[in-house]
């Protein structure tokens, strides 16, 4: 194609240049040696551009470490457990045969729920027996009152299965006098009604008359303080319509806030 394009030329030169041939022959001269250049110039491109690129390798090198893969674990290898410092702190103590601090960990069954004490931590351990040390401490020089013989729960003293249409309660301390106050509530069809909102506890019995409704009630009664002398007591007896007793009980040591607590049916 590209020869046809160059004999095209040169005839079209031939004819408009007959009357000059040697400017004629000079011409072919010139683009026959062009496209011979070009020719050559082509050439050699493609032979460099042929060639692949070739790195430089640096000059004392070291050949790459092979990776190797990690062997799986093998299940029946036991695990060594060491010994908890936190715990045991003779651990730190050199003992007459350091081996035996060790233990070898058991299989034991995948679970999702955490095991016990798994996320405490250890400054907890050490803070709890700080506080109980200082409060002893508190307690056994006056500073403190020692609160651990209260109880700090409500009482259930069951069940009265009556039909007399309101009951009487008789309540007095039990043991010294030392101030102890209680309020008393009854509750039907989740209504409250207080009976007595402070009622002061002394040697002799007071006694509270309320009326039932058809069906469940529940009768509380709440400590409102602690004594001089200790927790909040007292003594109670509750009647019928008759005078018949149907329940004689007592509470010892309440602590504010707790309640002794009857449920009451009426038939």
């Amino acid at each position: 194609m590209f020869y046809d394009f160059i004999d095209d030329v040169f005839l079209f030169l031939e004819y408009n240049l007959r009357q000059r041939p040697t400017f004629f022959n000079s011409m072919k001269q010139i683009f026959l040696f062009i496209f011979l250049i070009g020719f050559a110039t082509c050439t050699y491109a493609q032979v460099e551009f042929s060639n692949k690129f070739k790195g430089i390798p640096p000059v004392n090198s070291k050949p790459k470490p092979e990776k190797k893969d990690i062997p799986p674990t093998d299940p029946n290898v036991p695990i060594i457990i060491p010994p908890n410092v936190y715990k045991n702190s003779n651990v730190i103590q050199s003992p007459p045969n350091p081996v035996d601090d060790y233990k070898v960990k058991t299989k034991s069954e995948i679970s999702m729920l955490p095991k016990d004490n798994e996320f405490i931590n250890p400054g907890d351990e050490i803070r709890d027996r700080l506080s109980k040390s200082v409060s002893k401490y508190l307690v056994n020089n006056g500073l403190k009152e020692n609160d651990s013989y209260l109880r700090k729960a409500d009482m259930d003293f069951g069940v009265i299965h009556t039909k007399s249409p309101y009951l009487i309660i008789r309540i007095r301390d039990y043991g010294a006098i030392d101030g102890d106050f209680i309020k008393t509530t009854i509750t039907h069809d989740y209504k409250e009604e207080v009976l007595v909102n402070r009622l002061f506890l002394d040697g002799n019995f007071k006694e509270i008359k309320f009326f039932l409704k058809e069906g469940l009630s529940f009768l509380d009664l709440e400590a409102l303080n602690r004594g001089e002398l200790g927790g909040n007591t007292g003594e109670f007896a509750i009647y019928d319509n008759t005078g018949s007793m149907l329940v004689h009980n007592y509470w010892d040591n309440f602590d504010t806030g707790v309640k002794s607590k009857f449920k009451i049916v009426k038939e």
